[in-house]
């Protein structure tokens, strides 16, 4: 069992608990998923550019990233149905108790000018969406690989009914959510 599931069944539940006045275990909101996700934007032509995003996003994932491929043709954005538009991991279980460790205690901080995330970012459901500006603030990036810099999307899928469940339920868990004032 990693940290923040620990922290999560030691401290988030009980806490929920009183403040909700949730009568069962089983009723107290969790993180249901992490998907992870990046768009190669005008990359789309440069194979070994976007090879790279793939590897890199695969590594910091800790899990195989899936080619987002496009919907629809757009002439305006020369973009053809089927062509690979971005990369994509969507994390359950351990791997994802482990990312969201790994992006809390360690990206998150290293984060430039950095003040703690906005709980603007959370939609009415209690689901967290925020964006990285460069991956390197991750450790697991191949090293000598900065002339690529690519930023990226979490969203933080939760079960919570609403937007305060989920903001209360990310900040017992460890996440450094700005206090609204």
């Amino acid at each position: 069992m990693s940290r923040l599931q620990k922290k999560y069944n030691k401290e988030a539940v009980p806490a929920m608990k009183s403040k909700f006045g949730y009568k069962n275990d089983m009723a107290v909101p969790k993180i249901v998923k992490v998907t992870v996700n990046v768009g190669v934007g005008k990359m789309v032509k440069e194979e070994k550019r976007m090879e790279n995003i793939a590897r890199n996003l695969t590594m910091i994932a800790g899990q195989k990233a899936v080619p987002a491929k496009a919907k629809k043709s757009i002439a305006g954005f020369k973009l053809r149905e089927g062509t690979v538009v971005g990369f994509m991991a969507t994390l359950r279980g351990r791997r994802m108790y482990d990312f969201l460790d790994r992006m809390i205690s360690v990206a998150l901080p290293r984060t430039r000018d950095f003040r703690g995330i906005d709980p603007k970012s959370f939609d009415s459901r209690g689901n967290l969406t925020f964006g990285f500006k460069e991956h390197i603030v991750f450790p697991e990036r191949e090293e000598g690989e900065l002339k690529d810099v690519f930023g990226f999307e979490v969203t933080v899928a939760t079960s919570a009914r609403n937007k305060e469940e989920g903001v209360e339920l990310l900040r017992l868990m460890g996440f450094p959510i700005k206090k609204v004032s």
